[in-house]
């Protein structure tokens, strides 16, 4: 699937110790680095599509975040504030030799590379951001089509170990469900050998436990740094592109661009639009991903 990428294991943090894992390319000097940032509940195997047609242009690095796949995953709900989560990030693009670097992620992985822009602007050339709405203005926005559709936001943040056990009690059931549900009852949608890695995410205890802790930071400490950039004016200063899924929540239930211009800096380049699919674009419309990156990515 990842036919001729080297795998990469890379400590990011001494206390607790957090280890990064992935794969990229064989670095080649004169391609530009491309970190491609995977979402929930799935691993760097969304990338499984888009990969093989990039090869030649960029240095891939397609790493699993913290507390999916094979990287670690520590116990606490601070350790996945997304802030912590982006310098997971700089600390792998920096051992691989890449000062900066271009951006495109999907679901918590873009949420990751939000922060990414705001604290580290002059690591992050350009980013495309896939099917979301900064964090806090989904959550200030909610309403009953969103609250339904994304059931798993309140679900997951409540506290330990509620929807650990009810996850645990039948782990492949509930992804059957959850990702067929959220591929318009469509789990064909995923290559059988990628389903299975996802699928395997909820047999884990310490990794539903991992991802529940995402979204339990979501709602709590990254809301309150969104707060605080907001109010201290740290903006996004790198030039963004924003591409949703016309079948999903967001094209449904939010204004995507007057949400993103809010937190984008004045005469920052940021440019998006909808294509023709749910929320899995990585691997529901990969040609339209693949585009965008050869396009915005230059």
């Amino acid at each position: 699937m990842f036919e001729g990428l080297i795998p990469f294991s890379i400590t990011t943090q001494s206390d607790p110790p957090v280890i990064i894992k992935g794969l990229q390319t064989p670095p080649e000097s004169s391609l530009p680095p491309l970190l491609l940032l995977h979402g929930y509940p799935q691993t760097r195997h969304i990338w499984h599509r888009i990969v093989p047609q990039l090869t030649t242009k960029y240095n891939l690095i397609i790493p699993d975040i913290r507390g999916y796949g094979e990287s670690s995953k520590p116990p606490s709900v601070a350790a996945y504030s997304k802030s912590t989560m982006a310098k997971d990030m700089i600390s792998v693009m920096n051992h691989l030799n890449h000062k900066t670097f271009f951006v495109c992620a999907h679901d918590r992985g873009a949420r990751v590379a939000h922060k990414l822009l705001v604290d580290h602007p002059t690591h992050v050339r350009k980013a495309i951001l896939l099917d979301i709405c900064p964090t806090l203005s989904m959550y200030e926005a909610t309403s009953q089509d969103f609250a339904t559709a994304y059931f798993h936001w309140f679900f997951l943040i409540q506290p330990a170990p509620l929807p650990e056990t009810l996850i645990s009690a039948t782990p492949r059931k509930f992804a059957d469900l959850y990702m067929g549900g959220r591929g318009g009852k469509r789990l064909e949608i995923f290559d059988k050998a990628c389903y299975e890695e996802y699928a395997k995410l909820f047999e884990d205890e310490d990794t539903v436990h991992a991802m529940c802790n995402d979204y339990r930071a979501a709602a709590t400490v990254d809301l309150d740094e969104q707060r605080a950039d907001l109010k201290e004016g740290r903006l996004i200063k790198s030039p963004v592109r924003i591409i949703w899924g016309k079948k999903g929540i967001i094209e449904k239930c939010f204004d995507a661009m007057t949400e993103w211009k809010k937190v984008v800096d004045e005469g920052v380049v940021i440019d998006g639009y909808s294509v023709d699919c749910g929320h899995y674009i990585p691997e529901e419309a990969p040609g339209d991903v693949v585009k965008a990156i050869n396009e915005f990515l230059v």
